[in-house]
């Protein structure tokens, strides 16, 4: 570092103040929270004033309160501190032989295909950890020290790499009683009964039923969720008739919670992915992926 930059680079110490004084709004409390007295607190916050060349707080009284200049740098530093700790903790895995990979993940694509499966990827490699955090829309994994994200939709991230594992291939579902009691043998049977939408995927029901001959109903009535998780949970309940992803079903139809109405299966434009960082090389990171590749190498997936 030339000293030009050493002049902008405030100490780790001046920071972590400075944060948690942002963080409480109160010079006594972020004192106790990190073990200090109250005049080291405001000493590392002048030392970063310095540095920046504008006051970072307002002192009223007691209370003191962020300026514009100081929210704007509480914000940037607390993304920067995470980082920092997650780096940290990537560290002390490695130092205690272990590897952790850190995924980035759809919460019901974790909940229902991917966690349920873990065993079998932990018994295969004892040696390999995952740290999972949800992530519903595109970032820049080296800028957050991501190992893997799991993508929904085409394949356009940006500065990454691409892997499809399987497409996505939805069917329509009921609970065994539903389907008893409104007497469906096909969907052809179905009539009127209330159709489950989930929100992000509105023109799913619209692209079934086009598909299976049933242009003339209506597909935008029933009952709608926002979640994938909350339209299965509505099917078991015999509030109609959802329209999922198979893969996500699986279980309930194994286990005689839902049942396939029909043989139909739309198979939408989306895909999911495995995405990594460009020229990234990892052998433990090549492992997950492989693993997934063998969960997916069923008929149900092709």
């Amino acid at each position: 570092m030339n000293p030009s930059q050493r002049r902008y680079m405030p100490s780790i110490s001046a920071m972590r103040c400075f944060e948690a004084a942002a963080r409480h709004q109160s010079f006594t409390l972020a004192a106790e929270e990190l073990s200090l007295t109250q005049s080291a607190i405001s000493r590392q916050v002048k030392e970063l004033e310095q540095i920046v060349g504008a006051q970072l707080f307002r002192r009223t009284g007691r209370e003191v309160l962020l300026t514009r200049a100081g929210a704007r740098l509480a914000n940037d530093l607390a993304a920067e501190l995470e980082n920092i700790r997650r780096i940290m903790l990537r560290a002390v895995s490695a130092g205690n032989m272990n590897s952790t990979l850190r995924v980035a993940i759809l919460p019901t694509f974790a909940t229902l295909w991917l966690i349920p499966r873990l065993p079998g990827f932990f018994a295969r490699n004892p040696d390999i950890e995952i740290s999972f955090s949800t992530r519903l829309t595109q970032f820049d994994l080296n800028a957050e020290n991501f190992d893997v994200a799991i993508h929904f939709g085409k394949q356009n991230w940006p500065n990454a790499t691409l892997r499809k594992f399987f497409s996505e291939r939805m069917i329509a579902v009921a609970s065994p009683d539903f389907v008893q009691k409104n007497g469906i043998r096909s969907f052809e049977d179905t009539g009127q009964a209330p159709l489950l939408h989930t929100s992000s995927r509105p023109t799913a029901w619209h692209d079934y039923l086009e598909q299976v001959g049933f242009e003339g109903r209506p597909y935008l009535t029933g009952r709608y969720f926002d979640q994938f998780s909350m339209v299965i949970a509505a099917a078991q309940a015999s509030l109609g008739i959802g329209l999922l992803p198979k893969y996500l079903v699986e279980k309930d139809l194994q286990d005689g919670r839902l049942v396939a109405i029909g043989d139909t299966e739309l198979v939408t434009e989306n895909s999911y992915y495995f995405v990594t960082p460009i020229n990234q090389e990892d052998r433990n990171v090549e492992k997950f992926y492989q693993w997934m590749i063998e969960e997916t190498n069923e008929p149900s997936y092709e």
